[in-house]
Order: structure tokens, then sequence, then C-alpha cells
């Protein structure tokens, strides 16, 4: 009897739960594209990377120039890396960034958020409803 109950609940549950939890698509980051220009490192494509992961530009590029202790800066949608650096590098610290402040730690989802209160910041998210607190960018 429980368990007929149980069954009930848990189908109505899953009737309830959004559509985007049910997708099982497979997120892709995008690769960098650039080249390299004397000493110095040219991405194309970086504003389109952080619009694709939804978060801003600047965060990413923060993040980024950090990891890689390079000098950098944006020029429009481009970004001038002050190094040779490989792609792989850059896409490697572009995929931490990710891990850490896109994916849901519960899920696994990209459908996420950065949400300030106060002096914290979390990563709410959208399809699992889950929020925990990020370090600060």
């Amino acid at each position: 009897m429980e368990d007929d109950n149980y069954e009930k609940l848990l189908k109505r549950a899953q009737e309830n739960m959004p559509e985007s939890v049910h997708e099982k698509s497979r997120f892709e980051i995008p690769k960098v594209v650039g080249r390299i220009e004397g000493n110095k490192t040219l991405v194309v494509n970086f504003a389109q990377i952080a619009n694709h992961i939804h978060r801003d530009v600047d965060q990413l590029l923060k993040y980024v120039l950090k990891g890689l202790a390079t000098p950098g800066e944006r020029r429009g949608n481009n970004v001038m890396f002050g190094a040779k650096i490989p792609a792989s590098r850059i896409n490697e610290k572009i995929r931490q960034f990710c891990d850490e402040y896109v994916f849901c730690n519960d899920c696994g989802k990209p459908d996420t958020q950065l949400i300030k209160e106060g002096k914290i910041i979390y990563l709410k998210c959208t399809a699992c409803g889950a929020k925990h607190g990020v370090k600060g960018l």
C-alpha cells in the first residue's frame, strides 16, 4: 500500500519537473580561436565563449588572466594576452572556470546563475534548485 502511494507521488513529481531537467543534450564549451602575434596571443571569440556559458566577459577574463599569470586586455569582442599562450592552456582555464562558476555541484547542468546576496556570491541552479556559495570573482 505504501509502495503504491510512493510510486504515485514520484510519478507526479516527475511530471511537474521543468522540461530542462529531462533534456539530455550535451553542453559543449566552445574552443578558443586565435593566433600568435609576435610575443602576444589574440583570441577572437572570447566574448562569444562568455555569452555561450552565460557569464560576464570581464569576470571570465579576470579568472583566465589570473590563472595564466599573464597580463591581457579586452579589445571589443577580442582578448589580447601579453604572452605566447597555447590555446590548450586557455581552454583549460575556461574549463576550470566553468567547473567552478557554471556547472551545478548537484546535478552537473550548466543552467545556473551567479547571485550576490550581501557579500556572498551563490551559484543557483535553475534546473534542480540547488544553491551553493562560491568564492568571489
